[in-house]
């Protein structure tokens, strides 16, 4: 059976996203410095990996048809390219 076809309004998930984390983010820095964090958007729930793939799964196991704001905690952004 294929996967369903998520649709989402990636820009607005960003949004909040980020205003997610600003309210998390003093805690999740003291705490999580350079890990990942996976935020549902709608839920304000966030889940923790020692890699992007890991909060990922770890969001998927309670969230698993829904796009999620994933940040590498204390880091301006989870990957940049040259």
């Amino acid at each position: 059976m294929a996967s369903p076809v998520i649709v989402a309004d990636t820009q607005q998930i960003a949004i909040q996203g980020k205003a997610v984390y600003q309210t998390l983010q003093a805690k999740l820095e003291k705490e999580y410095l350079g890990r990942f964090v996976a935020i549902e958007v709608e839920s304000g729930d966030y889940f923790i990996g020692e890699s992007l793939n890991e909060a990922d799964a770890r969001a998927r196991e309670k969230y698993p048809d829904r796009v999620f704001y994933i940040v590498r905690v204390g880091r301006p952004s989870v990957y940049a390219y040259r």
